[in-house]
């Protein structure tokens, strides 16, 4: 059985920084392509950012490219979002997700394991 679980989440100013991790229990981290996405109250899940099993293909929505980066530790079976000048529409619940295949995209439909999520907001 795979289980992710996320952490790092809070309360922050905007304009400041969180680091979300994913921990990934059970399963072969190392082959999954993994991603993030989050869901703001009343609105749909939406794409955030996806890593491939060795980090050699990363996308980001275009909303945040430039202030969050994702990354991954094989070894640690964890991955990372580094997310900086954070904005009050950046406040959503962040879930990780993982796919059995080692490349992932932008459809949550693909994904096979998704964490609990973890809230994160950002006041004005």
């Amino acid at each position: 059985q795979v289980r992710l679980v996320e952490s790092g989440g809070g309360l922050v100013q905007a304009g400041g920084s969180l680091r979300l991790s994913c921990a990934v229990y059970g399963g072969t981290f190392s082959n999954y392509g993994m991603g993030w996405f989050r869901q703001a109250p009343g609105k749909e899940r939406e794409f955030v950012a996806s890593i491939s099993w060795n980090a050699g293909n990363i996308n980001y929505a275009e909303s945040q490219k430039g202030r969050f980066s994702i990354s991954r530790d094989n070894a640690k079976n964890t991955m990372y979002l580094q997310m900086n000048s954070l904005k009050p529409e950046d406040t959503a619940v962040y879930y990780c997700a993982a796919d059995k295949a080692p490349v992932s995209g932008i459809d949550p439909l693909t994904y096979d394991y998704w964490g609990q999520g973890t809230q994160v907001t950002v006041s004005s």
